[in-house]
């Protein structure tokens, strides 16, 4: 697939949440809100772009909220991890039924249902036009899916990490709580951290700076914006 004139990026990785494939309360999978992700996935696949998805788990299980709960925190990152995989699962099926080829690998091995992950074969398919979805997180405890992002976009040579919130964008406090509250068009990494601007948890973030991967937080749930950020539109929160 030739790149398109328009895009800005060649490649991107987007950063999902679990809790945007679920239902009004981020619960269960709600098959609207896939068939959603998928029509906005291949918008920008048909612009050329080559399109990597990491996907949370916080819909199904989420590892943090089960160790509070007196689940043993290893065990419950693993079974965060599987619900991962479930989502992926879901959102590769929404894409082929749109007629995009898709891959999922897997971090942790189930060769039944995705391949593992294996860096030069995930880039080999992005060359042949797939979407690949990384499902497992790292495939280790003690790391996030935000984690799991960073990282995968700084192995497969993505340009820019496109982080899906239902904000427009990083404010200096919660928007829903402060109408006076200010949205940055642009910010550097040390500032976000400084200022404890929630973007990623420390280890993804620390990870985007160390490897200047610069992030984008904006609006998924506004119809064509995945496709507005792609085009160099001034969308959401530049990181830096």
């Amino acid at each position: 697939m030739t790149k398109s004139k328009k895009s800005k990026f060649s490649r991107i990785l987007l950063k999902l949440s679990g809790e945007s494939l679920g239902d009004a309360n981020g619960m269960g999978i709600s098959p609207e809100a896939v068939h959603h992700m998928a029509e906005q996935i291949r918008e920008v696949r048909e612009l050329g772009v080559q399109v990597v998805v990491v996907v949370g788990g916080g819909n199904i299980f989420r590892g943090l909220t089960g160790s509070e709960r007196g689940i043993e925190r290893a065990t419950g990152d693993y079974m965060g991890m599987l619900a991962t995989i479930i989502n992926s699962l879901a959102l590769q099926d929404a894409l082929e039924k749109l007629g995009c080829p898709t891959r999922v690998q897997s971090a942790i091995a189930m060769s039944q249902v995705a391949e593992p992950f294996i860096r030069r074969r995930a880039v080999r398919h992005l060359e042949k036009g797939r979407v690949v979805i990384f499902g497992g997180g790292t495939g280790n405890p003690y790391f996030s899916t935000d984690t799991a992002a960073a990282l995968r976009a700084n192995e497969i040579g993505a340009e820019v990490i496109l982080k899906a919130t239902k904000v427009d964008g990083i404010y200096d406090s919660d928007p829903k709580k402060n109408p006076k509250a200010k949205r940055f068009a642009e910010i550097s990494y040390i500032d976000a951290l400084q200022r404890q601007l929630k973007v990623m948890d420390s280890t993804a973030f620390s990870l985007c700076m160390d490897n200047k991967m610069p992030i984008i937080v904006f609006d998924f749930f506004k119809a064509h914006n995945l496709k507005r950020v792609v085009l160099g539109e001034k969308i959401g929160t530049y990181v830096s």
